[in-house]
Parts: C-alpha cells; sequence; structure tokens
C-alpha cells in the first residue's frame, strides 16, 4: 500500500515539473520554446564565471560556442535589465580576476630557490662543552 502511494507521489510530482518552465542555464531550444523573443550578445572569456553570476540574478539563458573562447549568450528578451546587470558584474569581476590571483607552485618554488641562492650560507661551528675535566 505504502509503495503504491509512494508511486503514485511520484508521478504526480513529474506531471508538475512537466508544466513548468525551466529556469536558469538551460538549452537554447528549451529557451526558444518558452514562448516570447530571445536576445543575444557575445560572450568573451570564462563561462564558469558567468553561470555563477548569472545563478545570483535568477535569469534563464542558453550559452552556445561560437569559436574557440568566444560563445553566444541567448536570453529572454523581457530580462535584458537582468542580463544587463548580471553582463556588468560579470565584467567586473573577469576585470578583477588577474589581481588577487596566486602564483602557480612551480612559480613559488622558483622564487623560494632564488631567494635562497641570495642568502649567504650561514656557518655554524659546534663546540662541544666540557661539563667536567676529570672524564
Amino acid at each position: 500500500m505504502a509503495y503504491a502511494l509512494g508511486a503514485a507521489a511520484r508521478q504526480i510530482r513529474k506531471a508538475q515539473r512537466a508544466g513548468q518552465a525551466p529556469h536558469g542555464k538551460q538549452s537554447a531550444r528549451k529557451l526558444m520554446r518558452h514562448g516570447g523573443d530571445t536576445s543575444g550578445m557575445e560572450l568573451p572569456g570564462d563561462t564558469r564565471l558567468f553561470d555563477r553570476v548569472a545563478r545570483r540574478w535568477g535569469v534563464d539563458y542558453a550559452i552556445r560556442p561560437v569559436q574557440k573562447g568566444k560563445y553566444l549568450l541567448l536570453f529572454k528578451a523581457n530580462q535584458a535589465d537582468a542580463i544587463t546587470g548580471c553582463f556588468s558584474e560579470y565584467s567586473q569581476r573577469m576585470l578583477n580576476r588577474g589581481k588577487g590571483r596566486r602564483l602557480p607552485m612551480r612559480e613559488q618554488l622558483k622564487q623560494a630557490q632564488e631567494q635562497a641562492r641570495r642568502q649567504p650560507e650561514l656557518q655554524r661551528d659546534r663546540e662541544k662543552e666540557v661539563a667536567r675535566e676529570d672524564r
């Protein structure tokens, strides 16, 4: 009895999800099926960083590759103001991205080796102290 109720509940949830329009990142085909107009703009750079920013703004969009390193960003025309704010935040993050980045580990090791070569070697003379001279 419990299994039958669980199966019925799963089918009801599945039917509800099918009737809702998807949100966030989706394929271009799904975005076109929403109805309404779509617009597009060129998206240079990292798409994962744009995904993070777009999730915060709650926009519906699709990304299609055009060339290597260049993408086409498709979005709903009625969300143009949200996309404008999202794209300005994305571009600000892209500009600030290079400033706070750490050096790769190999570069850090090379710099440490150079510093070690520049420093003069410290010679330590070890002297044994005799506690008693009777020994």
